[in-house]
């Protein structure tokens, strides 16, 4: 890739004080969603903290493997994020899950990923030796976050058929379908689904969008043609990357759902948050009660006898009767005590 010497690449310095500046655009939805009760500020504001680290800690580590320059480290952070992202697809963004969801997407992100990458840094974009760090990890950076969008919407949409219309399927089943043969219209239509915002992102490049890879290449003094051309050839290689793993996730996906007898298995399908949510819910819950028993306890240390009568001061209300007693007023109810 040619570059050329660009006053932009010196002039463009940022520092914390502009990521701060920068993060009161996120504030400003946080308020716009309080305002109109929108019930998104709170992620939004997270999503942003997160941003923040994630890319921070990114940085820091991309330094160091630019620094070294070995190929070992690159196909390690070829292999975390490819895990991170399967991690981001079977954790926070499926609703429904199904047995062997995990290798099955990790599968799939490794093997669309990194033949594209490979191929397509080579031979499309020129680059030798194709390891090269400084242009391999931002593409296959590139690819794992495209082909994550793609991964989800497309098994999202096969678990959602085998849920809410999987009379269908038995009935291609029931007719002595295959099961390969009787989950193929849902695959297609997943799909399609899965290339849908791809091909529409290609289709808004350069009229209505500039695009982000292309943007960092121009302000990083790459030419402006250079820069457009090494667009186009990553949003190929994503919608190539997104296709390949759709198919393949979805394919693993019926293979669970339906077993080697021609049967849909609802039960290998799980519709709870994930047990990483839940555990996090247990131990607040845990903590929460803690802390409450804690607090109660040290109200419960001033403890006052009246006549055999025990409870903890704060919930007792002592007042004189008419008849010359006391009458505690607990949550037992009234009791009335002699004087002693």
């Amino acid at each position: 890739m040619d570059t050329a010497d660009s006053p932009v690449a010196d002039q463009t310095h940022l520092n914390w004080f502009n990521v701060g500046l920068g993060l009161t655009f996120v504030i400003f939805n946080s308020f716009l969603s309080y305002n109109f009760r929108l019930g998104i500020g709170r992620a939004l504001f997270i999503a942003a903290l997160r941003c923040i680290g994630q890319l921070a800690i990114m940085g820091l580590l991309l330094k160091q493997i630019f620094e070294t320059n070995n190929p070992w480290a690159v196909a390690g952070i070829a292999c975390l994020l490819n895990v991170m992202g399967t991690s981001e697809t079977v954790v926070n963004k499926s609703k429904r899950r199904f047995e062997h969801m995990f290798p099955s997407i990790l599968i799939s992100m490794l093997g669309a990923t990194v033949p594209v990458s490979l191929v397509g840094a080579r031979f499309a974009m020129g680059v030798a030796p194709v390891w090269t760090p400084q242009q391999y990890v931002p593409i296959i950076g590139m690819l794992c976050g495209g082909t994550v969008s793609g991964i989800n919407v497309a098994v999202s949409y096969v678990l959602k058929e085998l849920h809410e219309n999987k009379d269908k399927v038995e009935v291609y089943l029931a007719f002595g379908a295959s099961r390969f043969e009787s989950s193929k219209p849902i695959v297609r239509e997943a799909l399609r689904l899965a290339l849908t915002p791809n091909i529409n992102q290609m289709s808004v490049l350069g009229i209505i969008a500039i695009p982000g890879m292309m943007t960092g290449a121009i302000l990083g003094g790459t030419s402006v043609e250079q820069a457009a051309k090494l667009q186009m050839v990553i949003m190929f290689m994503i919608s190539s990357s997104t296709a390949l793993a759709s198919i393949v996730s979805s394919s693993l996906t019926m293979r669970v759902m339906i077993d080697g007898d021609h049967r849909i298995r609802p039960e290998r399908m799980d519709s709870r948050p994930h047990a990483v949510w839940r555990a996090r819910k247990w131990l607040w819950e845990r903590i929460v009660d803690l802390c409450r028993n804690l607090v109660a306890g040290g109200k419960g240390k001033g403890k006052e006898v009246i006549n055999g009568y025990e409870d903890h001061v704060g919930l007792l209300e002592m007042s004189r009767n008419g008849s010359g007693g006391r009458t505690i007023n607990g949550r037992g109810g009234y009791f009335l005590v002699p004087h002693a």
